[in-house]
């Protein structure tokens, strides 16, 4: 099976020409994950990149205590696990998947083998990982100086921005999260990110029912994340 088509819409890849994706494509190994299993652990020896072909994975961290902060959300087209490629160093997080899903995997020798034959690939990666060092420096900042409702605003946003979908009274559907997935995304406790919810779902910014968040007011949220 040709993986072309979806390798040409990962940034890292869009500027191949068709026979290179036909190449990286032939390169690939399917794995799939069933709902909760860990892909890799956070000090694991970094052997393969892995592409999202269907699914959702969550890059997180944990400690010792058990407490854990997710970092980001993956979906189809998304790719993770480069930096242990690439340095040669320990993963730096956790890779759980959210749901059943398939993942694409390029092994480590077969990768660099196809970066340094390819220059313009090392300058999709260089992309890809100031996006990385981007999102962490957001994070920081958030945690740092916004408060609880602003930080729960920024999360609902990224979540709208990368992976929402039109709902059909023109707000949008995010992604469902459990309470502490979402309260894990925003770095609050459970309880702090259930209160604003509810605040939110009174202001009528969004509707939150079994689960699934539909925002309502973009603007609004927007002005509170300003």
């Amino acid at each position: 099976m040709s993986y072309s088509q979806l390798l040409a819409q990962i940034p890292m890849f869009e500027d191949l020409a068709s026979e290179d994706l036909e190449t990286l494509s032939g390169l690939l190994q399917q794995r799939r994950y069933n709902k909760g299993e860990v892909i890799f652990h956070q000090g694991d020896v970094g052997t393969a990149l892995f592409i999202v072909r269907k699914g959702e994975v969550a890059i997180r961290l944990s400690s010792s205590e058990g407490k854990e902060v997710i970092l980001g959300l993956l979906g189809r087209g998304e790719s993770f696990g480069e930096l242990a490629l690439l340095d040669g160093e320990p993963r730096s997080t956790d890779a759980v998947a959210r749901e059943e899903t398939h993942l694409l995997s390029l092994h480590q020798e077969d990768f660099r083998r196809f970066l340094s034959e390819r220059p313009q690939v090392a300058m999709g990666l260089l992309a890809v990982l100031s996006r990385m060092v981007r999102r962490v420096t957001q994070i920081v900042h958030d945690s740092a100086f916004l408060d609880a409702r602003a930080r729960l605003a920024r999360v609902l946003l990224d979540l709208a921005e990368r992976q929402g979908q039109p709902a059909p009274d023109g707000g949008v559907v995010l992604p469902k999260l459990t309470q502490v997935e979402l309260a894990n995304l925003c770095g609050l406790t459970r309880e702090s990110a259930n209160k604003w919810l509810r605040y939110y779902t009174r202001q009528g910014v969004i509707s939150y029912e079994n689960g699934q968040i539909t925002i309502l007011d973009i603007e609004r949220l927007r002005r509170d994340v300003d």
